[in-house]
């Protein structure tokens, strides 16, 4: 079990970094994106029609990757701030109680992201983002709607690691460093 509990850790670390990396890139995107807005609007007198929403998409992609990677870190808004410092039987029960919190959100999310309300795939939220067009920019929708189901399956992931790790009886942050 221990063993499960590091690998799903060390996944859980990795795809931290690269969502970090990500929600960066994002943030980079969106400053660019608003300050050519800003250049070519007051210096240059045309403005380009596509930054606003380059920006806002980025926006989108900075917020949902940075919400998995708070979520990992225990920087998430929760009604139980000290759960995760609590030890054995009683810190696997408050995870269980928070995974079961958090389930009862990701799973519909995530469900609806691929299926519609009668299981059909090609009615689900990422096909329906794929028929459309963005406004402004030359790209299908579901390039920046795919930030939804990415973050929220990052989310169970680090949510999985969390439990296997407490499980095992390890400290969930010590299963998601590397080993020397």
């Amino acid at each position: 079990m221990q063993g499960v509990a590091r690998g799903l850790g060390r996944l859980s670390a990795g795809l931290d970094r690269l969502a970090l990396a990500g929600a960066a890139i994002a943030v980079i995107v969106m400053v660019a994106a608003a300050v050519w807005q800003v250049i070519a609007r007051y210096l240059l007198s045309a403005p380009p029609i596509w930054t606003e929403e380059l920006a806002s998409h980025s926006m989108v992609w900075a917020g949902m990757l940075g919400a998995s990677a708070a979520f990992r870190a225990s920087a998430d808004p929760t009604l139980f701030p000290g759960a995760r410092a609590i030890g054995g039987g009683r810190g696997l029960l408050l995870s269980a109680v928070r995974a079961a919190g958090v389930l009862l959100l990701a799973v519909p999310v995530l469900y609806y992201s691929f299926f519609s309300a009668r299981g059909d795939i090609t009615r689900g939220f990422l096909a329906r983002s794929a028929a459309r067009d963005a406004e402004m920019i030359d790209l299908s929708m579901v390039w920046f709607t795919v930030a939804i189901p990415v973050a929220f399956s990052l989310i169970v992931i680090h949510l999985l690691a969390e439990l296997a790790a407490r499980a095992a009886g390890i400290d969930p942050v010590a299963a998601t460093e590397p080993t020397t």
